[in-house]
């Protein structure tokens, strides 16, 4: 796909952004959204071309999630692309505490300063991912702990600064779901009598299957009802366990997306979006095998610097390759699967195909250009307010 401006304006001696904005009607993020090579400088000069206005299909929302240390000139560089931001710095505890990590005031701050929610995204994960199935049921057992955790909770944002909490569930299922419900309306009562807003993190755990699609076929109706918006995205980390597969399937997605679609209101529902790529080393054997993570660009690179031939896969809309390297006079076989502009424009296809709200991104801490190019050329994206 190629971006074309609808509106484009040569700068002349004297003007400023904010003198471009407002002969434009447009506000400075806006420029920024359309311009990124301004967030890199600090002046602009006589004969800079400034996209002012792209031909977009109507406006989305756009969500990111950071951690605590992310690089500020990153955050920066990201934020205009952005409606909402949640910062993982929040860890729950089995007794109803909340470990903080990171002092991230100028974060919050940063974030508020370009339009953008800041969120406080609260899961029982460590900030390196590790995951802890007990916590997660001792809070959902116990309505004390429950209670404990929401007023740690209302005590951290009224603190902090952020104007409402992103909950994570990487486990739910039939089983477990009332449980789950439970425990979501106590806090969402609670916070939204404080006037804070409650989104909510799913993990839906999509698996390509020889009979098919798997996931748990949860009813997700009274979640539904209760957030604030729903978010269904997979985290990605450094570490993979998993065989080579593709890193997103379109084709999983639009199965899970026909399926929730029954239980959910579209104009609440945010589906994830993949932004890393994977290296395996191959014969794979788990725990073994070395696997190691990509940046998109990171990605793209190491296919040229390799000679290898990018192919594509139809199904899972993503690119992939092989690569032979020599290590202690062994041959090494390698795959790489990977995003990129193809499979981000096939996402926002199915965004427009179930009138979704939009997307989200883990993680932002590598800025994306080739990801936000795709969105925002075609898409206005959502300010809840402006600066």
């Amino acid at each position: 796909m190629i971006a074309i401006p609808e509106i484009t304006y040569t700068v002349k001696e004297g003007d400023t952004l904010v003198d471009i904005a407002n002969s434009y009607n447009v506000t400075v993020i806006q420029l920024l959204i359309n311009n990124p090579f301004l967030s890199d400088r600090e002046y602009i000069y006589p004969g800079d071309t400034i996209v002012i206005k792209y031909t977009t299909k109507g406006k989305i929302t756009t969500h990111g999630n950071t951690l605590p240390f992310i690089n500020k000139e990153t955050l920066r560089k990201t934020l205009p692309y952005l409606t909402y931001l949640s910062v993982l710095n929040f860890t729950a505890t089995k007794e109803g505490e909340i470990i903080t990590y990171y002092d991230d005031a100028e974060i919050i701050q940063i974030t508020k300063d370009y339009g953008v929610i800041p969120l406080m995204l609260l899961t029982t994960l460590t900030i390196q991912g590790e995951a802890n199935i007990g916590i997660t049921f001792d809070l959902l057992l116990n309505e004390d702990i429950q209670n404990r955790q929401i007023d740690n909770i209302l005590t951290i944002l009224k603190t902090k600064g952020y104007y409402g909490v992103n909950i994570s569930f990487q486990d739910i299922n039939v089983t477990n779901q009332q449980l789950y419900e439970g425990y979501f309306s106590k806090i969402t009562r609670r916070l939204n009598d404080e006037g804070y807003a409650v989104f909510v993190t799913i993990n839906p755990n999509l698996a390509s299957m020889k009979n098919g699609i798997g996931f748990e076929r949860v009813d997700y109706s009274l979640l539904n009802q209760l957030a604030q918006n729903i978010i269904f995205m997979d985290y990605e980390w450094a570490t993979n366990v998993n065989p080579p597969s593709p890193i997103s399937s379109i084709n999983n997605i639009d199965v899970f997306l026909d399926y929730i679609i029954r239980f959910t209101t579209p104009y609440k529902v945010i589906i994830g979006m993949a932004s890393i790529g994977y290296d395996w080393e191959l014969p794979f054997s788990a725990g073994l095998s070395s696997v190691n993570a990509l940046t998109l660009d990171n990605a793209i690179d190491l296919a040229r610097n390799e000679g290898a031939i990018i192919h594509f896969d139809e199904v899972s809309q993503t690119p992939f390759y092989r690569y032979t390297k020599s290590s202690y006079d062994n041959e090494i076989e390698h795959i790489v699967w990977f995003i990129d502009a193809r499979s981000i424009d096939a996402l926002l296809g199915l965004i427009s195909k179930y009138a979704l709200l939009g997307t989200s991104v883990w993680n932002i801490t590598i800025f994306n250009p080739q990801l936000w190019l795709v969105i925002y050329s075609q898409y206005e994206i959502e300010k809840v307010f402006l600066v």
